[in-house]
């Protein structure tokens, strides 16, 4: 049986990355798909790219931070966050294909029973009618859709695709009665976590360090 293994968010820990795919023993068959934020903060921002730009395994939705970069990429964002600046400077030499590559990226992937988002979709709003900033940016459903503080999204949402996102990392994974958050804190030194779809297994592997710290606990 092929299987869907959905990943959280990897913000350049490459060797984590490797390390969940041998746990996971991922197949010639197997899909991979991420959560988006697949740079920034960590350290491999290079590698995580080069890899999902060769193996046709690997897909993922765009984040808010690999879209931050893209914007600025493409004149159309002036100014970056540090980590975000600094993942820009080492992306200098290939930039026009890494470019290419996150402009590629779509803001879901439908995958029938479930549907794969970084952030977040808006209650009683149709997929195809989310607003790219709610994708990418939602935590909570007031006046502030980054806020941490207010009632988060994934505790109301009732779509008929099971929901799989990151942006928030939390140990263990923040859920939703339609929804299931992937992003563990690996680059803040916690885990990267993969959910196999058809069958509802967990697979974790440790950050080798913290890269960066959270604006909160994570765990």
């Amino acid at each position: 049986m092929s299987r869907t293994v959905v990943v959280g968010d990897v913000h350049g820990c490459y060797d984590e990355l490797v390390a969940l795919v041998e746990k996971v023993a991922l197949r010639d068959s197997d899909r991979l798909v991420c959560v988006g934020d697949l740079v920034v903060k960590g350290e491999k921002n290079r590698e995580v790219l080069d890899l999902f730009m060769r193996d046709e395994r690997f897909s993922s939705v765009i984040g808010n931070h690999d879209r931050a970069l893209l914007e600025h990429w493409k004149g159309e964002r002036t100014e970056l966050k540090p980590a975000q600046k600094k993942c820009s400077d080492e992306l200098r030499e290939g930039r026009e294909r890494y470019a290419a590559f996150l402009d590629s990226l779509p803001a879901y992937i439908d995958l029938g029973s479930h549907v794969v988002v970084h952030a977040g979709l808006r209650p009683g709003v149709a997929l195809e009618e989310q607003a790219i900033e709610d994708l990418t940016e939602l935590r909570t459903l007031g006046p502030d859709r980054t806020s941490r503080e207010g009632l988060p999204w994934y505790e109301v949402y009732e779509g008929s695709r099971f929901a799989l996102f990151g942006h928030w990392p939390t140990w263990p994974p923040r859920r939703g009665p339609r929804a299931l958050g992937l992003d563990t804190g690996c680059v803040y030194g916690y885990s990267l976590t993969a959910y196999v779809v058809e069958t509802g297994e967990f697979f974790s592997v440790p950050a080798k360090r913290a890269y960066d710290s959270p604006k909160q606990r994570v765990a």
